[in-house]
């Protein structure tokens, strides 16, 4: 496996994007602390051919890729704590 950083991530993605698409790992660094992890992407057929089976169940609905016209018009949902702000703040605290 391949170890690199964001930097150098940035700075040659298309190189990485080759060595990934050979089949190669690549682990990402911030600061020697691993963040991340490029792998190649597998078949997805039987994963789509699942959503569609839980969606003939009625489970879920698969989605267009498309946002309605009036999507960032819709009311923004209550969070009266600020529970979200906190949990992004911890997280950002932590190296993240």
């Amino acid at each position: 496996m391949k170890i690199t950083a964001v930097a150098n991530l940035k700075a040659q993605l298309s190189r990485y994007l080759r060595l990934v698409k050979a089949g190669q790992e690549i682990l990402i660094t911030e600061r020697n602390v691993p963040v991340a992890k490029i792998i190649p992407v597998e078949d997805l057929s039987d994963d789509l051919e699942a959503l569609r089976d839980l969606e003939r169940q009625g489970l879920m609905r698969l989605g267009t890729g498309h946002l309605p016209k009036d999507f960032w018009k819709l009311p923004r949902g209550k969070d009266p704590e600020a529970s979200i702000r906190r949990v992004v703040r911890e997280e950002r605290d932590r190296g993240w």
